[in-house]
């Protein structure tokens, strides 16, 4: 019978990630140190070869988007014979038993990138398209941006989320964030106008933060900014871009990111896991 036991070695964590098909950052290894830094109790755990990144606290345990492999149901069956409640949001619906429904699921869209930039243009919709070569032609000078850029990224995006009232890991998640980061801007008359951060774990990224100006947005800036975007992060060799959750509140934002022809995928329901 397989044991359930933590892990501490990075380079093992790694490679159980990349064995799986899905690799979202929620289970990534750097995910896990950021948030240490923020001050959660993070937890390693392997059973087989099946993997649940947990965070802890006293009666608590939360497993976002996992566990990771082939038997992620028994793992969380495993994962709940401790004391307190164990929540988790799969990524996929798990059959059998052992679990019981609270949040209906929500919904991510899933972009894979295709190392051909021609096949993956003719995969945008018709209107991102068009507005994507009136941007080109425009000449929207898209750039990596530095230290200070991210910083006036994180301070321009938290002003845009208290205005707005919407929930996202806070700044200093993206400071200590130790692994690999693609921040891009647009600036004109030396400001910034739009920008955005990307992370990369493993095959996967995840767009992480974006902002943009009037100005910005009026001139469809963050259209050639991800499509740059998509385009280095490919050729870096990643295969999947998680665009983030899309939901009926948003719409505008929704047709945005389903515009590049990402799928929209549903995650697992969140559960109460029991034993």
């Amino acid at each position: 019978m397989e044991n359930l036991r933590e892990c501490f070695d990075p380079a093992e964590w790694a490679a159980l990630c990349a064995a799986s098909p899905d690799q979202p950052m929620a289970q990534s290894w750097d995910y896990g140190q950021a948030m240490a830094v923020l001050g959660a109790r993070v937890r390693r755990f392997v059973f087989g070869e099946t993997i649940a990144q947990v965070l802890e606290r006293p009666g608590l345990r939360l497993v976002n988007r996992g566990p990771l492999g082939p038997r992620a149901g028994p793992m969380l069956r495993r994962l709940a014979r401790h004391w307190g409640v164990t929540l988790a949001t799969p990524e996929h619906a798990l059959p059998g038993w052992g679990r019981m429904p609270l949040i209906t699921p929500r919904h991510q869209a899933i972009w894979r990138l295709d190392p051909d930039a021609d096949a993956m243009r003719g995969n945008l919709s018709a209107k991102w398209r068009n507005r994507l070569l009136r941007a080109e032609e425009r000449g929207l000078r898209i750039t990596h941006g530095q230290v200070a850029s991210l910083n006036e990224l994180l301070t321009a995006e938290a002003i845009q989320r208290q205005q707005r009232g919407y929930r996202a890991l806070p700044g200093a998640f993206a400071i200590h964030w130790p692994g690999e980061k693609l921040l891009l801007e647009w600036r004109e008359g030396g400001q910034m106008q739009a920008g955005m951060l990307f992370l990369r774990h493993g095959a996967w990224a995840s767009y992480h933060i974006g902002w943009a100006s009037d100005r910005g947005r009026a001139v469809f800036a963050h259209g050639p900014m991800l499509w740059k975007a998509a385009r280095i992060l490919s050729d870096q060799g990643i295969s999947t871009l998680d665009l983030g959750t899309v939901d009926s509140a948003n719409p505008g934002l929704a047709h945005f990111k389903l515009g590049t022809g990402a799928e929209l995928r549903a995650l697992g329901p969140t559960v109460w896991a029991v034993w």
